[in-house]
């Protein structure tokens, strides 16, 4: 939390583990840790100058469970203050009657707690936007949303992020910022490091009104190592940071026609 306030960021999404003091990688929230550890939670991340927005489920909507499990984790996003609960499916097809039969449950659970559920793009059922907009029309609860993340669009089934995102913006209340590269090397990386035109997949939000979550899920350079240091992943931390502002306040600056 301190790398990435020092980094520069004023908000924090809560990833899916941590590598802790003892060098032991650990749930940074586990799915049935009381709703009180997701408020303690909150309280150090404040304590850091920075206000969550966002957290993952940690569980497939395939799931047998996921029900369940996903309103144990609505519980928690409501204890913590937190608007955005994201989600989504395996990354191969199958069982996608119970993605529907489980977002219906949730969606009123999440609407009650004053937490959107969102759905992202993570191959099988959910492996594109127009894919996720189809569930959304087939689940039909406001409750319910769509979480945007191009670098699995083109990453698991090599899909067109700027096609896709034409089918889905008017679903999309956030974003899980990473970029993807298939040459010289098929890999995720940190955004202006890839082949995605961040220009052209935000442009379609921008006069929507709405304010969305803009989360780096990945901030590391293709081709070499990672840092070795905390020093050095806050340093590329920082550098996505200011690429996404500048991609931001350009779009910004368009006239309304433009």
């Amino acid at each position: 939390l301190r790398g990435i306030a020092s980094a520069g960021y004023a908000h924090v999404a809560w990833g899916v583990t941590h590598v802790g003091a003892s060098g032991q990688t650990a749930p940074v929230l586990r799915v049935d840790a009381p709703p009180a550890d997701a408020k303690a939670l909150t309280a150090r991340s404040h304590d850091h100058g920075l206000t969550p927005v966002m957290m993952f489920s940690t569980v497939f909507l395939e799931e047998p469970d996921a029900a369940r499990a996903h309103t144990l984790r609505i519980a928690q996003a409501a204890a913590a203050g937190i608007p955005f609960l994201l989600t989504f499916g395996r990354t191969r097809p199958g069982e996608y009657e119970r993605v529907v039969a489980t977002l219906r449950t949730v969606g009123p659970l999440a609407r009650q707690a004053g937490v959107t559920v969102l759905i992202k793009q993570h191959g099988g059922n959910t492996a594109t936007g127009a894919d996720c907009s189809k569930i959304l029309r087939e689940v039909a609860d406001p409750g319910v949303q769509l979480c945007y993340d191009a670098g699995n669009v083109m990453d698991y089934e090599g899909h067109d992020p700027i096609a896709d995102i034409a089918t889905c913006w008017r679903d999309i209340r956030a974003f899980a910022i990473k970029d993807h590269r298939d040459v010289p090397k098929d890999e995720d990386c940190g955004p202006g490091f890839g082949e995605i035109d961040h220009y052209r997949l935000l442009r379609p939000v921008m006069r929507t009104g709405l304010t969305m979550p803009l989360a780096c899920e990945n901030v590391f350079e293709p081709l070499t190592a990672r840092p070795a240091t905390a020093d050095g992943v806050d340093a590329l931390a920082r550098r996505a940071r200011e690429y996404v502002d500048t991609v931001i306040r350009g779009l910004q600056a368009l006239p309304d026609r433009a």
